[in-house]
């Protein structure tokens, strides 16, 4: 299984508008795998869409895009690892958006690598797996 970050799933709704660019290829590479996204992932992707020009219009891309993949929700493990995760970046003065150290709890959790753009904010989390593309 693998988790698909914000970032990622952005870019492959741009590219899909435009031209096929390094999402695209990344997602072609990884066919094989299960490809997940968490709960807060489509939270950030559904407040994009409000903010847009075209609400109705970046949904249904959303759906389109996210209808095929597993949506990982909290279960009871997530709040204590989110805690240890929150407090141990918050003593070593790293911390990131709190969005993002929910998606990072949820691959944590899934023992899944988490693919985002975003290096700077994930690779400061202990054990978390970043592909990047």
């Amino acid at each position: 299984m693998i988790h698909l970050d914000s970032t990622f799933l952005v870019d492959l709704l741009r590219e899909a508008r435009k031209r096929p660019g390094p999402a695209t290829v990344f997602l072609e590479s990884i066919q094989e795998k299960s490809l997940s996204i968490s709960i807060h992932v489509l939270c950030e992707l559904y407040a994009g869409a409000e903010l847009s020009i075209d609400p109705p219009k970046e949904k249904q891309a959303i759906q389109r895009v996210c209808g095929a993949l597993d949506v990982c929700y909290p279960d009871e493990g997530f709040p204590e690892l989110y805690g240890r995760l929150l407090a141990l970046l918050q003593v070593r003065g790293q911390t990131i958006s709190t969005m993002d150290l929910l998606i990072a709890t949820s691959a944590l959790l899934d023992g899944a690598p988490l693919v985002t753009r975003n290096l700077d904010h994930f690779t400061r989390i202990p054990g978390l797996e970043v592909l990047s593309y």
